[in-house]
């Protein structure tokens, strides 16, 4: 998979100061599964090293302004911000890492100030910005929030299902095929979401009798906007007792009594979520339930990441 990431994240040297922001997660650990698509718009209109910038909103209208002098930036990092969209567009990317707090790439966190220079709250930086408006789908984020153990696994997850839906599309599926993807969703997708969950169940369906290509699309539309939605405790709470209910039947009065105390445990931020998932895993191998096994749930991206083992993960 591909993935944008800022510059300054990977380690290049391309910030205002000639520095850079390395990211080890991103290039150590999430590296290994992907190739990066760097992007530095402030880098293409002003040079590094070069003066600071910052967004001035003056009614209602977002600036690049230079900390040194004052000028008027906003066109020639416009300019800049619309190349680099243009160069994402084409690269077939599955999501996009911004640097947080930066007048072009922050996602929410840039400083917007006043036409008297106090701080007037937080906004979006230009180019992260445009990309909201081209991608609306994407996954996106920016790095500080990767800090947040929670919302570090709902990237990472939204991020491999998105890509995972990519790979399935790319490989001109028929109905078939969608049937069996939209299963092997099922408890993901309820994680996020389980009223979307059951309309992407209706648009399998196709009761309206759509030709394939037009189920696909709304399929995809609807999928998309599903695996961003954040997972919470209780959500997962309930995908893990719908999962338990699979091996109802093969179960032991001990093995119920393990599983389900796990469960608990985990709704209680006693231990990790990856305590009730192996013990499922397990259970759905020693007693060959195929659909369980089948599942993205158990493992919607590789478990050397390690992200269901922090118990801060939950929320």
């Amino acid at each position: 998979m591909k993935i944008a990431v800022s510059s300054c994240l990977l380690g290049t040297s391309i910030r205002f100061d000639g520095g850079h922001k390395h990211d080890r997660f991103i290039t150590d650990e999430l590296g290994r599964y992907a190739d990066f698509v760097p992007f530095c718009p402030e880098h293409l209109a002003f040079g590094t090293p070069r003066p600071t910038i910052k967004v001035v909103i003056d009614q209602e209208i977002p600036m690049i302004v230079s900390n040194k002098n004052g000028a008027d930036l906003t066109d020639a990092l416009q300019k800049t911000s619309e190349d680099e969209t243009r160069a994402i567009s084409q690269a077939g990317i599955s999501g996009i890492i911004f640097k947080s707090k930066s007048p072009s790439c922050g996602l929410g966190s840039t400083i917007a100030y006043l036409p008297n220079g106090y701080a007037g709250g937080k906004t979006d930086g230009m180019f992260a910005a445009m990309c909201k408006a081209n991608f609306p789908l994407l996954p996106m984020e920016e790095e500080g929030r990767l800090y947040d153990p929670w919302l570090r696994e709902n990237f990472i997850m939204q991020l491999f299902a998105y890509d995972d839906f990519e790979r399935f599309k790319a490989s001109r599926p028929a109905m078939g095929k969608l049937v069996a993807f939209h299963q092997s969703y099922k408890f993901l997708l309820q994680s996020k979401h389980e009223l979307s969950y059951r309309r992407l169940g209706h648009i399998v369906g196709n009761l309206d009798k759509l030709s394939f290509d037009e189920v696909l699309d709304l399929y995809e539309s609807v999928f998309k906007e599903t695996i961003g939605i954040k997972s919470s405790i209780k959500k997962t709470r309930n995908v893990l007792e719908h999962m338990a209910g699979f091996l109802k039947m093969h179960l032991t009065s001990v093995e119920k009594a393990v599983l389900h105390e796990q469960i608990n445990d985990y709704a209680n931020k006693i231990i990790p979520l990856i305590a009730p998932l192996s013990t499922l895993d397990m259970f759905a191998k020693k007693y060959e339930v195929e659909y369980l096994l089948k599942q993205k749930f158990l493992t919607p991206y590789p478990k050397e990441l390690a992200l269901r083992s922090d118990i801060r993960s939950g929320k």
